[in-house]
């Protein structure tokens, strides 16, 4: 099966979907499937990783539309080649375009191929449509429905979700929406590395203030949508509290027993991701703030072994997004054997809480605090415990094979 995946960006700082293309196209060559990429990057901005896979490149593309002179010609002479497209993302040129463009193929050649897919990695949210900071881009969606990407959602062969809580909130989204076939074919991260020692000390020449301390990581893009600044506050509200008690049994002297009993110091907090933002600088003027900069560590986007040393040194992982799809980072921590801390506006809560992975709360700030305190009065047994669960979680869940697998057998239909 020759598949050829349609996404705005190969670019590893764009986000998620590229990152996990990238993730899922070994697996699916075990799986019969040659893939190969069509982008709307420039060709003059080489992605900065080697990758197996051919990547066309049509770009610059830099309007607003993300609108490609040489796509459409690329794709009237490219398509025959193919038996399945898979489009990744939505209400940019790329979706109407390719739809449009696999019609004239079908019409032209008297065909039912190439088989035509639709991902929208989270983009049918309905958040999107209903948060008070959307407003303008909500009734542009809107009209964008209406008017064209209506027609595209409705019209391919099958519409991929990546979990069921993503596929039950797009049906609340837009009226309308009627697409031929929905499928959850999950999605998966890459097994991580083994830990080494060049890891930890990788990670640790980023962060040298952190002086071996234990911390609590947020790995992500630092964006509104994330929550950091609800982290930040929550963080601030814990750690004036100085320390967290475990409510363990007590001696006759009113004391808690046992070295376990004893007072524990708040772990530090790492929040990774690019930081040249004009937000990033918001929340790090926050930090300070707040009196927490001492102990809240920006050390940028982290790759590499800097980034796995990040995982494999962390007590736990916190994500108390307002909306997230997926969250390939929750992933890549649960594979690493580390309990999750998120919102449940994670869209793969269900999987987590279910599995015992982590600790799920509203996405408030009183949620957050929440997150942060039930993870401090927690035992350390316990805490061991979902580590367990974590890695478990992972290979039910997200490994990579599984999740390909099930895209797989989808696209074969």
């Amino acid at each position: 099966m020759k598949t050829l995946h349609v996404i705005g960006s190969m670019d590893p700082v764009s986000g998620g979907p590229c990152q996990g293309l990238r993730n899922s196209i070994p697996s699916l060559l075990e799986n019969g499937f040659n893939n190969e990429v069509v982008t709307f990057d420039s060709p003059a901005n080489k992605p900065p990783t080697l990758d197996a896979f051919p990547i066309h490149q049509l770009g610059p593309a830099n309007n607003a539309w993300r609108y490609s002179a040489q796509f459409h010609p690329w794709m009237l002479a490219n398509l025959p080649q193919f038996n399945i497209v898979l489009i990744h993302g939505l209400w940019l040129y790329l979706s109407y375009a390719t739809w449009k463009a696999v019609i004239r193929q079908r019409r032209f050649h008297n065909t039912s191929n190439p088989k035509l897919f639709l991902m929208s990695h989270g983009m049918l949210d309905p958040w999107f449509q209903r948060h008070p900071s959307r407003r303008l881009k909500a009734w542009r969606n809107w009209l964008y429905w209406k008017v064209i990407e209506k027609h595209v959602v409705n019209g391919v062969d099958g519409l991929l979700f990546t979990c069921e809580q993503e596929l039950l909130l797009a049906r609340e989204t837009f009226s309308g929406y009627q697409p031929k076939r929905e499928i959850n074919v999950g999605y998966g991260v890459i097994e991580p590395p083994a830990e080494t020692a060049e890891m930890d000390a990788a990670f640790r020449a980023t962060t040298p203030e952190l002086n071996g301390r234990p911390y609590l990581l947020f790995l992500s893009r630092i964006h509104p949508k994330k929550g950091v600044d609800l982290l930040l506050k929550a963080y601030a509200n814990v750690l004036r509290n100085g320390t967290i008690e475990r409510p363990l049994p007590e001696t006759g002297r009113g004391e808690p027993i046992g070295m376990g009993g004893l007072r524990r110091e708040v772990p530090d907090l790492v929040v990774a991701g690019p930081i040249d933002s004009e937000y990033a600088r918001r929340m790090i003027s926050m930090a300070q703030e707040l009196g927490v900069s001492n102990r809240v560590h920006f050390p940028g986007m982290l790759s590499g072994d800097a980034k796995w040393g990040a995982f494999y040194g962390c007590e736990a992982f916190i994500l108390p997004s307002h909306q997230e799809n997926f969250g390939i980072a929750v992933a890549e921590a649960l594979a690493c054997s580390k309990p999750v801390l998120i919102s449940n506006q994670v869209n793969i809560w269900r999987e987590i809480e279910f599995s015992g992975a982590g600790i799920v709360a509203a996405d408030t700030e009183q949620g957050t605090i929440q997150l942060l305190e039930r993870w401090g009065a927690m035992p350390g047994l316990e805490k061991e415990s979902i580590g367990l669960k974590a890695r478990e979680c992972y290979r039910q869940h997200f490994d990579i094979a599984v999740s390909t697998h099930r895209m797989a057998e989808a696209l074969k239909v």
